[in-house]
């Protein structure tokens, strides 16, 4: 209990890491301990709630998960503590539902027991020295089959998909050992359901959200000092230059990339051809960090004052407002039950109607950046997602909004300017759709 309370304490500090009372610029979320302990807690809420959850409504009474060092499941991460960073030879995990009274029994055939949240099973034989010594290869295979046997499953769950990535962790030498060793009547019950790691994979549990939304202001924070004069000086700093900035200052700060930054120029027709950033440039950023094992995805966009000048040109104020207008539409539809397919379909009619130049690529987001779950079109398919774009939003979801509208500028000559937007959002419990910190709605100004 005096651990629970402990980590309950870490969790609250931790939400308010940035506050100016609890704010340590060189660690943002606490030392690697204290981040542990949260996401342990995290796990511990996962396992306990959404895993039986996706279980039941699919219709499956065990899963198996089995996979080799340095070849791990999608699923591993979002499975095991934080100490943990590799599968161990040979580590075999198995749930098993054993009813609403009992829960759903949590077992690791070779790994350990995370902390106490799995029962670790091992087979062992006398070693030449008389002391025992564990049994991996083969063995782990015939443990796995009495384990099954024991336990007598209606349906045997694996993680074999042809149009998920997240679902499609079993290789092939480990399914081949697998089905061997339960035997033709034991492998007729195993089935492939993919909504499995894709739902566990796609839900958040509720303390995450709070994290999350600090993990953003900080986001928020860099891509603000990088469209400012502390980084660019016009006429000398490339956009190269700005990407590397906010790639060190990820580095410096502790934290992790799941992609390198991206800068980019749009520049009005007849201006200088110069591959440094200059007043009147239009500046787009992608950027995305990773802390706590979590994934964030950003784009802002940005103007460069000329001279004489204290805001933006109207029309591409307009522009930024336009982008907006599409994100709007996203969130109306973006509705718990619909698919990505069919969110896409109800969206690019909207903004079709709506007299809207854009394109619609949202994702989800969370234990990876292009996260499981319903892909809401794709920059190259605004016809649909097959497969991927087919499974549906759920409570409890984040998502990447990403997107663009194309605007005539009248300032340009009306030469068209993409605004293009990502910024993150969740589903709620209760299915509303709401941004996690705020969403752009005005221009960086480099001054």
């Amino acid at each position: 209990m005096t651990r629970i309370f402990a980590a309950a304490a870490i969790l609250t500090l931790s939400a308010g890491a940035l506050d100016a009372q609890h704010f340590n610029p060189n660690r943002p979320f606490g030392t690697l301990h204290e981040q542990a302990e949260i996401r342990q807690q995290w796990l511990a809420e996962r396992l306990d709630v959404n895993l039986p959850q996706v279980m039941r409504e699919h219709g499956v009474d065990m899963w198996v998960i089995p996979m080799r060092e340095y070849n791990e499941d999608p699923v591993f991460r979002a499975l095991v503590s934080p100490t943990t960073l590799a599968a161990r030879r040979r580590t075999i995990y198995v749930f098993f539902d054993r009813g609403t009274e009992q829960g759903v029994e949590r077992l690791a055939l070779g790994g350990t027991s995370q902390g106490g949240l799995y029962e670790s099973i091992r087979d062992t034989e006398a070693a030449p020295d008389g002391r025992p010594r564990e049994l991996w290869g083969p063995d782990q295979w015939n443990l796995l089959a009495r384990v099954v046997r024991e336990r007598n499953p209606r349906r045997i769950a694996v993680n074999i998909a042809l149009a998920h990535n997240f679902a499609d962790g079993l290789a092939a030498g480990e399914w081949e050992q697998m089905e061997a060793a339960l035997g033709p009547e034991l492998a007729s019950r195993v089935v492939r359901e993919p909504r499995l790691a894709i739902d566990y994979l796609a839900m958040r549990v509720p303390s995450m959200t709070q994290v999350y939304r600090k993990m953003t202001v900080l986001v928020h924070d860099i891509i603000s000092t990088a469209f400012s004069r502390q980084v660019i000086t016009p006429g000398v700093t490339t956009p190269d230059d700005v990407a590397w900035w906010m790639r060190q200052r990820v580095n410096d700060l502790g934290l992790g990339s799941w992609f390198h930054p991206s800068v980019e120029i749009q520049r009005r027709e007849g201006e200088p051809d110069d591959p440094a950033i200059l007043p009147g440039d239009v500046l787009h950023c992608d950027f995305g960090i990773v802390a706590l094992g979590l994934a964030t995805d950003t784009q802002h966009m940005a103007y460069v004052l000329r001279e004489g000048e204290t805001d933006a040109p109207e029309g591409l104020r307009r522009a930024l407002l336009n982008s907006n207008r599409l994100q709007d539409i996203l969130l109306e539809e973006m509705r718990v039950g619909r698919t990505g397919n069919e969110v896409l379909e109800s969206v690019l009619a909207k903004m079709q109607a709506a007299g809207l130049n854009g394109t619609m690529y949202t994702h989800p987001i969370g234990d990876h950046g292009h996260g499981a779950g319903p892909l809401i079109g794709l920059w190259d398919r605004q016809d649909g997602v097959p497969g991927r774009g087919d499974v549906p939003v759920l409570a409890n979801m984040w998502f990447s909004t990403e997107l663009q509208v194309t605007t005539p500028i009248p300032e340009w000559g009306d030469q068209p300017v993409r605004m293009m937007q990502e910024e993150e959002a969740e589903v709620t419990a209760e299915g509303e759709r709401r941004w996690i910190l705020r969403r752009q709605t005005e221009l960086h100004l480099v001054r």
